[in-house]
């Protein structure tokens, strides 16, 4: 799976770095001065790149928990942001990081015990408030687990602070290790969702709906909170049978008892992201969708996007208290 592994040379004895080049013997070996060395440069190719991700285990040395938008989250008043990994195992042509980022190569961060500190201080400064993390911002919260450990690593130090709660994004099928951990209610496992017709043309590399239902239902029974996250709504001809199908599915499938949340969020990019992954993929339909940009953010024409967002609104209430409901907007 992973050919290459380049290493932060300040880190090359770092006891994860160890454990993650012990599980590939096999893969290269390269030293570097800082991942930006090889994650930065602007000649590379995303395209090409994406077919071979590299690793490349790096050290982060600020901005561990980022202050989350003001519309971002689901019910607190506190919301912070993280991520422990750059760029996704997955390749969804809407996502915004092949805009961001030059390189398609996996950064891991491997000094963990700095985002435990701050998560623990953050939380003490609220001690009686609710302080929400989201996992899953640069990457898919799950997805390489078996690489990473990170629901491993992350999981008790949440569950040790009264007041800390943490998200895990995903459309991952990688849950083995939240089926051999006990559940609590602090960790809700969000699983995006579009309609399948959406999914086998743009999420390229991810697992099929079906697959993430099974992974949902089993989570579900072993006690843990879900989320659904139906963010981004995407536009074709026929939207609104499509996700009325997938709705259906969805809730058939679900236990409504445990479900923590549920939100909804239209297709955005930032304009110079967008223009960077329209050069990328000039053939890709979503990119002649009716779109235009709006305070340097790349969406649906705005009758459009309202239309969408109170179509499917209405159509998720009909599945779920609006208690539980938490639309994004710009």
């Amino acid at each position: 799976m992973i050919e290459t592994i380049y290493i932060e040379e300040n880190i090359l004895q770092h006891p994860r770095v160890l454990d993650i080049c012990a599980r590939f013997p096999k893969a290269r070996k390269i030293t570097c001065g800082r991942y930006g060395e090889v994650f930065n440069p602007k000649a590379q190719n995303f395209r090409i790149q994406k077919q071979q991700p590299a690793l490349i285990l790096a050290e982060k040395y600020r901005g561990f928990m980022l202050k989350a938008p003001p519309n971002y989250g689901i019910g607190a008043k506190h919301n912070y942001y993280f991520s422990h990994m750059l760029n996704c195992l997955y390749d969804c042509r809407y996502c915004f990081l092949q805009g961001m980022y030059q390189s398609a190569n996996y950064v891991l961060f491997v000094n963990y015990e700095d985002y435990f500190t701050d998560i623990q201080r953050l939380s003490a400064v609220t001690p009686d408030q609710a302080v929400h993390f989201f996992s899953g911002y640069d990457c898919d919260s799950l997805a390489l687990e078996p690489v990473t450990d990170f629901v491993q690593e992350f999981l008790p130090v949440i569950r040790a602070i009264p007041n800390a709660w943490m998200e895990l994004r995903t459309k991952s099928t990688q849950v083995r290790h939240l089926l051999d951990t006990p559940a609590f209610e602090r960790c809700i496992v969000a699983f995006s969702f579009t309609p399948d017709e959406i999914a086998s043309a743009l999420e390229h590399k991810a697992p099929a709906i079906s697959k993430r239902l099974d992974a949902l239902n089993k989570l579900q029974n072993h006690g843990w909170p879900i989320g659904l996250r139906f963010d981004p709504i995407i536009y074709e001809d026929e939207y609104q049978l499509h996700y009325q199908n997938l709705f259906k599915t969805v809730f058939a499938k679900i236990n409504p008892d445990t479900l923590h949340s549920v939100s909804l969020g239209v297709f955005r990019l930032p304009d110079k992201y967008f223009k960077k992954i329209h050069k990328l993929y000039p053939e890709e339909k979503l990119f002649v969708s009716p779109l235009e940009s709006k305070q340097g953010m790349m969406s649906y024409k705005t009758a459009l996007e309202d239309e969408m967002m109170t179509f499917c609104t209405h159509e998720l209430l009909a599945y779920i208290p609006e208690e539980k409901f938490f639309p994004c907007s710009m």
